[in-house]
């Protein structure tokens, strides 16, 4: 990996990339990630340009300790890219300030009705133990902190 960039004069925020990933990271407020209580949520996109800048805006505007989206070269491999938004588990203002940073972003899908799908919050546990698609299960999903009719937090 290398550090591409300062994203604050200070030092603190910095980019990372490596041929899969784009890392954009809070250097003070990243070691407070636990390995085993952290997790991200998730949004897919196909315009790197948009996602580079809602990354390096949630880095800059502490939404989040770090967060990171696929890479250039995914994307030109024909492949959708993913963005995760990392925090603990158990930290409740943490999963309301990135919740209302992705609807501030429209970054949640709507079903056709113009519900928000009721997306999960995902551990890297999960991750690690490859528990994708059916075999992943969330134990915390967008309803429990909004109204997913109208994006009001409940």
């Amino acid at each position: 990996m290398e550090v591409r960039s300062m994203l604050s004069e200070d030092g603190r925020i910095i980019r990372v990339d490596n041929p899969w990933w784009s890392f954009y990271i809070d250097t003070k407020l990243a070691p407070e990630l636990d390995k085993h209580r952290c997790g991200k949520w998730m949004f897919f996109f196909n315009d790197i340009e948009f996602v580079e800048e809602v990354c390096r805006e949630a880095a800059l505007g502490t939404v989040v300790a770090e967060c990171k989206h696929s890479s250039c070269e995914t994307l030109a491999k024909g492949r959708r890219g993913v963005a995760c938004f990392y925090l603990n588990m158990d930290d409740d203002e943490a999963h309301r300030r990135v919740i209302a940073f992705m609807l501030e972003q429209d970054l949640i899908r709507r079903t056709k009705s113009g519900k928000l799908f009721n997306i999960g919050f995902k551990l890297d546990d999960q991750t690690r133990a490859r528990e994708y698609e059916a075999a992943f299960k969330a134990q915390i999903r967008l309803g429990d902190f909004i109204d997913l009719e109208s994006g009001e937090f409940l």
